[in-house]
């Protein structure tokens, strides 16, 4: 009896630990896989792997199902969904309508050659290939070429009002104003354009590339990097979901909550130098597809991923005032018992313009010398670190 006794509470605290950070609920395919897609459609969950076909979990992720009848390719590189229409690309694309009982071939049009990405505007599915876009407006029964102005490889494709948006691995970012009826490169400021990943928030649009995020708020015509607190800088997916951003890395996931600002790494429970290649959501849950070691789909719920100000010690206050300010602010931070405390400005692309050490609570902070605009004050110490956005308007 004293031995079941003490070995509930352990398997409890065991239970409490792996819920609190990233795991692997089961193994996608029955055995370790690559993932390189993952989509969801609200109840399911599609992941398209490297070398066995599609997988299927109902359950959350708890247990993945082999989905691949009619599924001739054998490595999933891209994942969409339409409705009741469920698109996957190999060298081919397919189209499942019944939740992946059975897949069909839908490439007439399509030339041989891998299917990068596929994206779906209005009634319109594009595919981003090895040799350019091609269009369908019926559902993939039939492609056409939409390559005017490019075609080599692309990877990624987004839309923001009436403009598509391609990128493409060392050849940067390429607009559409035409739905695809020609394309044209934009990448000024674009100082990496090895792009991965595109995502639309709004009217902003981020790239992820080898060299980071960058973000462009005038349709690509210019674009700057945001990458205050990433760690990693190698960006292979990102996803937006509300005012939150997710960002899938060489070194595991990033979160954000204000457009780019301010990144903060979410991985517990990853090795070191997880390579995240594919992010979604379902319900209050987040999915990460890892294309090498450990592999396989890993979640975590939403309610763990926190920025740093949220991970803050309760009764650390913290407050900037006025806001908006003109020429000075007041910094409280009345907990921080005048030791280690020092007050960083960023601006809205992640570069630090100010930085001040906190000597007294309630400190005034001159910021006559910064320009209009939204910034990030950050006050970190030893143990804590809480940010708050500024307005400065003259």
């Amino acid at each position: 009896m004293m031995k079941k006794f003490l070995l509930l509470p352990i398997i409890v605290l065991s239970t409490v630990i792996v819920n609190a950070q990233w795991h692997e609920p089961s193994a996608v395919a029955s055995n370790s896989q690559n993932v390189y897609a993952l989509a969801s459609d609200g109840t399911t969950i599609y992941a398209g792997t490297g070398g066995a076909g599609i997988s299927v979990s109902s359950n959350n992720g708890s247990s993945w199902t082999a989905s691949n009848n009619g599924f001739t390719g054998s490595g999933v590189s891209t994942l969409a969904i339409s409705g009741t229409n469920v698109y996957a690309g190999d060298n081919e694309v397919f189209l499942s309508t019944n939740n992946g009982l059975l897949w069909t071939s839908v490439s007439s049009g399509l030339p041989t050659t891998t299917i990068n990405t596929l994206f779906i505007n209005g009634t319109d599915i594009f595919a981003g290939t090895n040799g350019g876009v091609y269009k369908s407006s019926n559902n993939g029964t039939l492609w056409t070429a939409a390559n005017s102005g490019f075609t080599s490889q692309v990877v990624t494709l987004a839309a923001s009002g009436s403009n598509l948006f391609f990128g493409a691995p060392n050849n940067g970012v390429y607009k559409s104003v035409n739905n695809g009826g020609s394309w044209t490169k934009v990448i000024n400021g674009l100082t990496n354009i090895d792009v991965h990943s595109l995502a639309v928030s709004g009217t902003s649009i981020f790239a992820g590339t080898s060299g980071g995020i960058f973000l462009s708020t005038n349709n690509g015509t210019n674009w700057t990097a945001v990458n205050n607190g990433l760690t990693n800088l190698n960006v292979y997916t990102l996803l937006i979901n509300g005012t939150n951003m997710y960002a899938g890395t060489d070194d595991g996931v990033f979160y954000s909550n204000d457009n780019g600002s301010v990144w903060t790494s979410n991985n517990d429970g990853f090795p070191a130098n997880t390579a995240v290649q594919a992010l979604a959501i379902s319900g209050t849950t987040l999915f990460a597809g890892i294309r090498l070691y450990p592999y396989g789909v890993w979640i975590r719920p939403l309610s763990e991923i926190k920025t740093d100000i949220a991970d803050n010690k309760e009764n650390t206050s913290f407050a900037v005032y006025p806001n908006p300010a003109s020429t000075n602010i007041i910094v409280n931070g009345n907990d921080t018992k005048n030791s280690d405390a020092l007050m960083n400005v960023y601006n809205v692309i992640g570069s630090l313009v100010k930085s001040e050490k906190l000597k007294e609570n309630n400190q005034t902070v001159s910021i006559s010398d910064l320009p209009n605009g939204i910034y990030i004050v950050e006050m970190k110490s030893n143990d804590f670190i809480k940010s708050q956005k500024l307005i400065i308007k003259k």
